[in-house]
């Protein structure tokens, strides 16, 4: 399943619609190069979770809104170049709030889809200026979404 989005109010209305249908313990993971728009559907998400003020955790690694779910906002860009990329997800404690609120990992690879057998994986391509979006829903909890 796949979608074009041309605006940046498009790429936040697109996280408002995927923030609508999230559930406590979600696993989101977003990939695409710098500038894809990862972080404003991020503000969308948060949004549709009654939250204001979203940013890019790229310098803190991780952050958690308080909404209707706790949103809980992770870049992991700059644990791509450590040598175990696996035991600094570990380090973050993500599992202590992870089940009561939403999780959603910027630049979540391999090393992030093993917090979840079930989740959904978001990719954001920016050859031009139009963003095609994909969503890939793993496991039964995402079943029958649709972007």
């Amino acid at each position: 399943m796949a979608v074009k989005i041309s605006t940046p109010e498009a790429m936040f209305d697109l996280g408002k619609k995927i923030g609508s249908q999230c559930k406590a313990g979600d696993l989101i993971l977003l990939n695409g190069p710098l500038g894809a728009g990862k972080t404003v559907l991020v503000q969308g998400i948060g949004a549709a979770l009654g939250i204001d003020g979203v940013t890019s955790p790229t310098f803190v690694i991780s952050r958690v809104h308080k909404g209707s779910l706790p949103l809980i906002h992770v870049d992991a860009y700059r644990l791509l170049d450590g040598a175990n990329t696996n035991a600094y997800l570990d380090d973050l404690d993500l599992d202590t709030e992870r089940e009561s609120g939403v999780t959603v990992i910027e630049w979540g690879g391999q090393e992030s889809a093993r917090l979840s057998d079930e989740r959904l994986e978001i990719s954001i391509d920016r050859s031009d200026d139009v963003r095609d979006v994909s969503a890939n829903a793993i496991g039964a909890r995402w079943s029958g979404f649709s972007l």
